[in-house]
C-alpha cells in the first residue's frame, strides 16, 4: 500500500460532530439494555454521596469504554467523541467515573456482582450464550496473577508466577475467575472476585463454586453440571460443596505417594491409547500409536477426615524418556508421568478425561480479559479495582452476545476479533425525519456480521 501523489493529504481537522469510531456499540449497548443492565445496577447497587448518583449510567458507560477497547479510566473517554452524543445520553468523564469507583466498599462491589448475575441470566434469555445446557454445562475456576507496579496500592501482595518457564514471585493482585460453558458454545464469565497477590489459589473458591452453580442454574442449565479445575483447587472444601450442590466434580489431583502407589497399582493391560498431539493411527492394529496412555481406578481422597469421598481417579500417563540413554539401549524399566484426576463423572474414561483437558479453555478467558480491560487495574483502592473487574466480566460477556448474535464464525471468536472487526468501526451520522441513519465503511469485510448483530437487537421499522 502506498500514498496516492496525485490526491497528497495535506491538512488534518478535527472538527466533524457527525463522526463515531465505535458504531458497534449501538447494537451492542441496545442489547445491554435490553438483558436489564440498567435496571438491574438501578436496583441492586446503592452508593453513598452525590459521587454514587445513577450508578446505572457510570456503569453502562464504564462497560461501554471496555466494550470499544480501554482499559483504564482515562481511557474511557472514547465515549464521548464526535457523534457519541447523538447516540447515547448519560455519558461520564472519565475524571467522574474515577470518583464513582473510589466509592466502592466491599459490601457495594457485592451488589454490582449480583447485578452482574442478573444481567447475565437476561443475556441468556435473549441469546444462545449457553445452548446445550438442558444436557451439560462446565464449571471452571481458576486464578490469574496480575501484575502491577505501584507500591502504594491496596492489598496488593507477591504471588507465583511462571514467566519464560521458570518460576517467580510478582508483585500484584491475584483474581479468581469462574466461567459456564458447554460443549456447543465458548465460556462466559460467571463469578469474579478480586484478590490479594499472595492469596492461595484455593481461597475463596468453595462459595464462588456454590455462586456460579446457582447462577447456572438460572440461566437455564437444568442438565448435568461438572465443576473443573486444576490441583490447586484439590481441596476439601471445593469437592465437598460441589457434592453439596449436587453436581459433578472434576478436579487434577496432586501426585503425592498415595496417588502414585494408586497409579502404579493400575494393571498394564488396563492402559488405553488415546489420540493425544501428534498420535498416529495405526490402521493395522486399529489404535493410536501415541505416548499418551489413561486408565482408571477407585480412590478415597481425604481418608479419615469428614470429608473424605470415594470417586474415579482417571490417570493419564506419558512415557519419560531418558536423554543420556544411548541409541539402541533399551531401558529396564519404564519411567512414566503421571497426571490424576479426581472426578464422580458419569461419562465413560475417554470422554470424562477429553472434557477435563478441555477445562483449558477457561485460559482463553484470562487472555481475553488480559487483552482488554484488566491490562491494568488502574486504581490505588482494593475495592474500586474488585469494581473494575467486575465490570470487565459484564463486557466480556456482552461481547460473547453479540458474537452469538452475529453469527457465522464469531460465537467462539476471540473477544478481540469482535471488538476490533464488529464494534470499533467507523461510521458517519445522518439525521433524518427524527431518526439516525448510520453510514458504514463500503466493503467492510465484516459487513454481514454487523448486519446480523443489529437485525436482531433493532426492531423492525413500522
Amino acid at each position: 500500500m502506498r500514498l496516492r501523489y496525485a490526491a497528497p493529504v495535506t491538512a488534518v481537522t478535527f472538527d466533524d460532530p457527525n463522526l463515531v469510531s465505535c458504531a458497534g456499540l449501538v447494537p451492542v449497548m441496545r442489547l445491554a439494555q435490553q438483558a436489564g443492565l440498567h435496571d438491574a445496577v438501578t436496583e441492586r447497587v446503592s452508593l453513598p454521596t452525590d459521587k454514587g448518583a445513577n450508578a446505572a449510567g457510570k456503569v453502562a458507560t464504564i462497560v461501554a469504554g471496555m466494550l470499544a477497547g480501554a482499559d483504564s479510566i482515562d481511557d474511557l473517554d472514547i465515549a464521548r467523541h464526535g457523534g457519541m452524543g447523538s447516540l447515547f445520553t448519560g455519558v461520564y468523564a472519565p475524571s467522574t467515573l474515577g470518583s464513582f469507583l473510589r466509592t466502592f466498599t466491599h459490601g457495594h462491589v457485592r451488589q454490582l456482582q449480583a447485578a452482574a448475575r442478573d444481567t447475565l441470566i437476561g443475556l441468556a434469555e435473549r441469546t444462545p450464550l449457553l445452548a446445550g445446557a438442558d444436557v451439560l454445562t462446565f464449571v471452571d475456576i481458576d486464578s490469574m496473577l496480575r501484575r502491577v507496579y505501584g507500591k502504594q496500592k491496596q492489598g496488593i501482595g507477591f504471588g507465583h508466577a511462571k514467566v519464560g518457564g521458570y518460576n517467580v514471585w510478582l508483585r500484584g493482585y491475584n483474581p479468581l475467575v469462574a466461567t459456564l460453558s458447554t460443549p456447543l458454545t465458548a465460556p462466559i464469565v460467571a463469578a469474579t472476585r478480586l484478590r490479594s497477590g499472595n492469596a492461595g489459589s484455593a481461597r475463596g473458591a468453595a462459595s464462588m463454586v456454590a455462586e456460579t452453580v446457582t447462577t447456572a442454574r438460572s440461566c437455564g442449565a437444568t442438565g448435568e453440571i461438572v465443576v473443573r479445575a486444576d490441583s490447586a483447587f484439590y481441596a476439601k472444601a471445593v469437592i465437598t460443596t460441589c457434592r453439596r450442590r449436587g453436581v459433578r466434580f472434576s478436579v487434577t489431583a496432586r501426585i503425592d505417594t498415595k496417588i502414585r502407589a494408586a497409579c502404579d497399582s493400575i494393571d498394564e493391560e488396563n492402559w488405553l491409547d488415546i489420540r493425544y498431539p501428534q498420535a498416529v493411527w495405526d490402521e493395522d492394529a486399529q489404535r493410536w500409536i501415541s505416548d499418551a496412555q489413561i486408565a482408571e481406578t477407585s480412590y478415597t481422597a481425604f481418608a479419615g477426615t469428614r470429608h473424605q469421598v470415594t470417586a474415579r481417579l482417571i490417570v493419564r500417563r506419558i512415557r519419560r524418556d531418558d536423554p543420556t540413554q544411548a541409541p539402541g539401549q533399551q531401558e529396564l524399566l519404564p519411567a512414566y508421568r503421571y497426571h490424576a484426576v479426581l472426578t464422580d463423572s458419569p461419562f465413560t474414561l475417554t470422554q470424562a478425561e477429553a472434557q477435563h483437558r478441555q477445562h483449558a479453555v477457561i485460559e482463553q478467558v484470562n487472555a481475553d480479559l488480559i487483552g482488554g480491560p484488566l491490562a491494568h487495574l488502574p486504581s490505588g483502592l482494593f475495592s474500586a479495582n474488585d469494581a473494575w473487574l467486575t465490570c470487565a466480566g459484564l463486557a466480556h460477556n456482552l461481547t460473547r452476545a453479540a458474537g452469538h448474535l452475529a453469527a457465522g464464525a464469531w460465537p467462539t471468536a476471540r473477544t478481540a476479533s469482535i471488538r476490533t472487526r464488529i464494534i470499533n468501526v467507523a461510521a458517519r451520522l445522518a439525521h433524518r425525519s427524527r431518526t439516525i441513519h448510520l453510514h458504514l465503511p463500503q466493503h467492510w469485510p465484516w459487513q454481514a456480521a454487523f448486519e446480523n448483530l443489529f437485525t436482531a437487537i433493532h426492531p423492525t421499522p413500522g
